[in-house]
């Protein structure tokens, strides 16, 4: 699987290390941001800054897709999960500081539970194949085993 489809492609499945090189490549792109955009864009760093961090969710949220179906989940739960980290910090703007504390924990407890879902437990189809690497790996690895060809017909009236 190459780089491109591990961080955008939402179909099929990857294992921990794969999981958690993307989520290294994905971290340290942020970081280099953070540490840059000060000293090349003064006044526009913040901008900068946050564009980068929106940006990083569609990568983080496609690994995390991929990994909830390794571990025999919907894809969209990885999705979810990586929701409920990131925005309870992009509310609290917009909520009363009482709330900042509620938030934070919910962002804490979706993060420690994605941590150890996704990023710690093994895969829960240890038997099927991952992703191969080549042109044609998309095919052979998120097929279905058993895929119906055809609907069964309904009896006309």
């Amino acid at each position: 699987m190459s780089l491109f489809r591990l961080l955008t492609d939402f179909d099929g499945r990857i294992g921990l290390g794969r999981f958690w090189l993307g989520s290294a490549l994905v971290a340290f792109a942020l970081l280099g941001v953070r540490q840059t955009a000060p000293a090349l864009f003064y006044f526009e760093a913040e901008k900068i800054i946050a564009f980068a961090q929106a940006f990083a969710l569609f990568p983080w949220a496609a690994l995390a897709a991929k990994r909830a179906a390794d571990r025999g989940s919907a894809p969209l739960y990885g999705i979810l999960l990586v929701c409920a980290i990131v925005l309870p910090g992009q509310l609290q703007p917009w909520l009363p500081y009482a709330w900042a504390p509620s938030l934070e924990t919910v962002s804490l407890i979706a993060w420690l539970f994605a941590l150890v879902d996704l990023g710690l437990m093994p895969s829960a189809l240890g038997g099927e194949p991952l992703a191969a690497d080549g042109a044609d790996a998309k095919a052979g690895a998120w097929t279905p085993p058993h895929s119906p060809t055809s609907i069964p017909s309904t009896p006309l009236r």
